[in-house]
Order: C-alpha cells, then sequence, then structure tokens
C-alpha cells in the first residue's frame, strides 16, 4: 500500500478514536421509535436499579393499525425501552399490569416514583377500546418492585371519573403531591396530597389553564411546571408548589428541523441530572404544518420520542429543539 494511503488511513482511525466518545453521547433524532406500533407517547424516564439501566416507560399508542377514528389511541399498553446513558434506547417489552377489570382495556400516561426502593406508579385506566372520547377515565395506584410487574393497589378517589395524566412530586419526607389534568372543568390541572403515596386528599384546581400532562420538577432553585398545550409547553414557576407564575413563552412550539421533528413537541418528561434538565417529549411527525399528513393515514398517526435540553435565562426555561444534545445520564444508585 502507498505510503500516503497509509498515512490517510490513519490519520482517519486517529480522528475517529477522538471523537468517538464525544459523538456516542450526542442523542439521535427521533430518539426512539416503537418498534411494534410506531406510536410512542407520554414518556416517564427512572432509573432501574436492578439491570442498572434507564427505562423508559410510555403509552404505546397503536399508530400502525387501520382506523379512522381515536380506538388506536384506546386499547393501549405501557411500553418499554432502555438505556445506559438517556442516549440510545432499545425496546423491552410492555408493562405486565395486574389491573385488568374490562374484557377491554386502555392504560394511559404513566408517572412512576421511586420511594425506599418501591416503585409507585399512578395511570390513567380507561373501562375499554372505545371510537370516541366519551368515556370514564380514572387514576389507578400501582407498585413495583422490578419495573415491569405491576400490583394494583387501589383507584384513587379525586375530583370526578373524568381524570388523566398523573404526576407525583416528592416535597418531603412526610408529604407528597400530585397534580393531574380534570377534563370536566375545561381540562384544568388539579392536585391532591399524600402523606403515604396510598391515601390521597384531593384539594381542588391548582392552575386555571388548559392542558394535558402536567409534570413538575425542581431546578435552578425552584419548582418549575410543564403542561402540554397542544400548541408547545406552557412553562409555569413557584417557590412553593402552590402559587404559580406563567412565563412570556412557550417551549417546544416552532418546528425543529431535525428527522421527524418539525411538528409541536407532547406531553413530556423533565430529568433533571448532574446539574442538567432534558425534556423527553413526543412528537407526530406527520403533522407538521407545512406538509401534513391524511387525516387518519399512518403518518398522521405515528408519534416518537425526541430529546432536547433545557436552558434557564433570565429567570425562564428555553430550549432549543435543534441545538445537538450531549446526554450521558449519571446512574442512581
Amino acid at each position: 500500500m502507498h505510503k500516503i494511503s497509509k498515512y490517510i488511513i490513519l490519520s482517519i482511525v486517529l480522528l475517529n478514536f477522538l471523537q468517538g466518545p464525544a459523538q456516542k453521547n450526542i442523542a439521535p433524532k427521533p430518539l426512539y421509535d416503537d418498534p411494534v406500533y410506531h406510536g410512542a407517547a407520554d414518556p416517564v424516564i427512572i432509573y432501574n436499579n436492578q439491570k442498572g439501566k434507564w427505562w423508559m416507560l410510555y403509552t404505546n399508542r397503536r399508530a400502525s393499525i387501520n382506523d379512522s377514528t381515536v380506538k388506536w389511541v384506546h386499547g393501549t399498553r405501557i411500553g418499554i425501552a432502555e438505556s445506559t446513558d438517556g442516549s440510545n434506547w432499545e425496546y423491552v417489552d410492555t408493562c405486565n399490569i395486574n389491573y385488568r377489570p374490562d374484557a377491554g382495556y386502555t392504560h394511559w400516561a404513566p408517572d412512576v416514583i421511586d420511594e425506599k426502593g418501591v416503585f409507585h406508579m399512578y395511570l390513567t385506566y380507561v373501562p375499554g377500546i372505545f371510537t370516541d372520547w366519551n368515556h370514564p377515565r380514572v387514576i389507578i395506584h400501582l407498585t413495583s418492585n422490578d419495573l415491569k410487574n405491576w400490583n394494583y393497589e387501589s383507584t384513587l378517589k379525586l375530583v370526578n371519573e373524568k381524570v388523566i395524566d398523573a404526576s407525583v412530586f416528592k416535597i418531603n419526607d412526610t408529604l407528597f403531591r400530585m397534580w393531574y389534568n380534570n377534563e370536566r372543568d375545561e381540562k384544568s390541572i388539579y392536585y391532591a396530597d399524600s402523606r403515604d403515596l396510598y391515601q390521597w386528599e384531593d384539594k381542588g384546581k391548582a392552575i386555571a389553564t388548559r392542558g394535558e400532562g402536567p409534570g413538575v420538577f425542581f431546578w435552578q432553585q425552584q419548582y418549575f411546571m410543564i403542561v402540554d398545550a397542544w400548541k408547545g409547553m406552557e412553562i409555569f414557576s413557584s417557590i412553593d408548589l402552590l402559587n404559580w407564575r406563567k412565563q412570556s413563552a412557550r417551549i417546544l412550539e416552532d418546528p425543529g428541523k431535525g428527522k421527524d421533528d418539525q411538528a409541536i413537541g407532547g406531553h413530556c418528561d423533565v430529568v433533571v441530572n448532574d446539574g442538567k434538565a432534558y425534556v423527553f417529549y413526543f412528537t407526530h411527525p406527520g403533522r407538521r404544518k407545512d406538509i401534513p399528513a391524511a387525516k387518519g393515514s399512518f403518518d398522521d398517526k405515528r408519534s416518537v420520542i425526541q430529546v432536547a435540553e433545557l436552558k434557564h435565562e433570565n429567570g425562564e426555561i428555553r430550549c432549543d429543539r435543534d441545538e445537538p444534545v450531549s446526554i450521558k445520564l449519571i446512574q442512581r444508585r
């Protein structure tokens, strides 16, 4: 082989070696596409101590079935994907949820909290597989030791039986707070308190805003709530988890340029890790404004998970969904 060719090859190998670790941590677009139905949505990210990996639990929407109603967003199970770093995700299975009182049933929008080695899931349960939205939905409490097999604990007594999208936050060792969507009150955000994660007391309206999937997190010395407003994400901040201030601008509203990221961001989870905050959200790639897919088609229903890093500027949260995301989540034990 010619000497110059050898030098070129060696240079390329050396360059790839030097750049390799940094490149591996850049999250792909899309971050994750469910291989079963291609309808991943409503993700929650939590560390699985038994597996030594991060797990993503998500609503496994059936985007690939032939349906022009809303039956495809019913009959769903909770999908599982796993990652060692938060950047590269692989499909695992669906959760084995020991609560199936109806012949046909629907599981939506999990939220999971790890409390003293026990995982608690708060899950929206719909008693059937329906072609419209005019049916009950409740929030159930489940527990697990491995994040895959879940035992039913109770159905929460909240404001009514048309509630969805629980989000639980540990305030201190003796107080937990849950936010959820009350569909009968113009889809406002309500809340409830608990001392032990089992018994809950409904407290009424938290924020008079229309939206779904409230998610609360602590970052930059204050609390934030992120709400899916169906036109991007609205952000609220608080110092006491009771009084909330809405920030001036939404995030994930303007289309991105990356693959499958040209539509608004939907129901998300925020992971604060090693001082940084990452938002894991879903998009419907076929619902971009400039070239929308045919209504009811597979491309219209398909959804994927994306990730972006949040920035804190002048007291408010910003997000550039086109900025490459270098992510390597620190494992918690």
